[in-house]
């Protein structure tokens, strides 16, 4: 938790240089080792974890403040971002109030008022990533999916939105370039599927429609390695698959 001092300081800074109100948080998916990952941020000394998030410069546009925010994070330059939902429940900044009244009066604490938070989900390139923690923080990390801490605020919710919103993207546009290795098999590619919807697919079903987007490109080669019948690879075709991404496509799983 911040001291005294390094709250006026920083409450002063905020005035100055952020937007009044207006707030970012992020959900950031990354996937390892047949895993969906999601970076998280513990507070200093406590028990208690976060989404990456921060504020909006007075003359910064909103996605830019997310990029920038996110960079901080984890040091990529090229993020896939996706707005998904504004959050603003009156009570949502409660724990921060309850957390730095007895420090500083309302009227010069930044984080006194009410703000509306602008939610993003990230899919980001696990292995590019150098998480890197903010003032607030003393560790900034991967968690599993199937392996979450309790979330402060409304961060939950977030959390959970977020998720939702990326089970809907699969429905109409692609999913993976952010996630998958340049070159990948079939079964890898289900398995982040199935991950993110958290079910099982028919592997000749999914073969099948994944196919059918044309967003793939099959190698000349089996991967080697001497297996009787070693896997096919696979890499996205980036003008086809950023295609599908602005027209969309029909479906669902």
């Amino acid at each position: 938790m911040l001291s005294k001092q390094q709250l006026i300081q920083y409450s002063d800074e905020a005035r100055k240089n952020y937007l009044d109100h207006v707030s970012i948080d992020c959900v950031v998916f990354g996937f390892h080792n047949g895993q969906m990952k999601v970076l998280l941020m513990k507070a200093y000394e406590e028990e208690q974890w976060y989404l990456p998030g921060g504020f909006v410069l007075k003359q910064e546009p909103i996605d830019d403040a997310a990029t920038r925010i996110l960079q901080e994070r984890t040091g990529l330059n090229k993020i896939f971002l996706q707005q998904f939902r504004v959050f603003g429940d009156p009570d949502r900044s409660k724990f921060h109030n309850d957390l730095y009244m007895e420090m500083l009066p309302v009227q010069e604490n930044w984080f006194s008022g009410r703000f509306l938070s602008i939610g993003y989900y990230a899919l980001v390139d696990f292995s590019g990533v150098a998480p890197q923690p903010d003032e607030f923080s003393e560790l900034c990390t991967w968690r599993d999916l199937d392996d979450m801490p309790g979330l402060q605020l409304d961060h939950e919710l977030i959390f959970k939105s977020a998720l939702d919103a990326l089970r809907l993207q699969l429905n109409y546009q692609p999913i993976g370039y952010n996630l998958m290795p340049k070159d990948f098999t079939m079964p890898e590619l289900q398995k982040l599927y199935e991950t993110i919807l958290d079910k099982k697919l028919d592997r000749r079903n999914f073969q099948r429609r994944i196919l059918a987007f044309g967003i793939l490109n099959r190698a000349d080669k089996p991967r080697k390695g001497g297996a009787h019948k070693a896997p096919y690879l696979y890499s996205f075709d980036l003008e086809k698959y950023t295609n599908a991404l602005t027209e969309g496509f029909k479906g669902g799983w």
